[in-house]
């Protein structure tokens, strides 16, 4: 009688059955990795892309602002520049109006002062020290002269007459009367805006009219 064992050809089988799956296991999950190791290649790639594009966008934007800074920037130097040259003038305008107020004031009050019969012929003003001469017919309008510049609180008192010199006229032709001869005459004044009043020179005798 033959026996046949149909249990060991099943069991190589199954052996031969498990082998292959577990090979086949082994492929799909060598696969799977590979896939994934793809994958997330690929990803990195794509996220570096998107990266450098941004950091490109944001470089060009950033360039752009840049250059309209540097833009703003030169339109402020201008315009510090203009605004230091205009405060200059400005400065400048105020210092000679802060100059000029004091004489144009003093000239018109010097010219309010002249009485009939005098005239001046030089004005000096040194320091603060003013000195004013010129000629009168008579006495009493270089003493009303003084007198009415002391009316001003431009300048200090006392005002001083500090020379008188009588100058003769050349006589006329025949049988016209001789020209009134002219008193010359010299006066020191102090500015009030001057600190420290400077001794006054001494008074010469005045000589008479001839």
């Amino acid at each position: 009688m033959i026996r046949i064992n149909l249990l060991g050809v099943e069991r190589q089988k199954a052996r031969k059955v498990i082998a292959f799956d577990q090979a086949q296991q082994i492929t799909v999950a060598c696969s799977l990795i590979l896939v994934l190791t793809a994958a997330g290649i690929g990803w990195w790639y794509w996220s570096l892309n998107q990266a450098s594009q941004q950091v490109d966008t944001e470089l060009a934007a950033a360039q752009q602002e840049a250059a309209r800074l540097r833009t703003v920037l030169t339109a402020v130097r201008n315009f510090e520049t203009t605004r230091a040259q205009l405060q200059q003038r400005v400065t400048l305008i105020e210092q000679l109006r802060r100059g000029q107020s004091v004489p144009v004031e003093l000239l018109d009050h010097i010219s309010r002062s002249l009485p009939d019969m005098l005239w001046l012929t030089e004005m000096d003003e040194t320091g603060s020290n003013l000195t004013i001469t010129g000629l009168s017919t008579t006495l009493i309008a270089v003493s009303d002269f003084v007198a009415n510049l002391g009316n001003s609180t431009l300048l200090k008192k006392p005002i001083d007459i500090v020379n008188t010199e009588v100058q003769s006229t050349p006589s006329g032709a025949a049988g016209t009367p001789a020209a009134p001869d002219v008193i010359k005459f010299t006066v020191k004044a102090q500015l009030a805006d001057a600190g420290g009043a400077a001794p006054a020179a001494p008074k010469a005798a005045a000589a008479p009219p001839r």
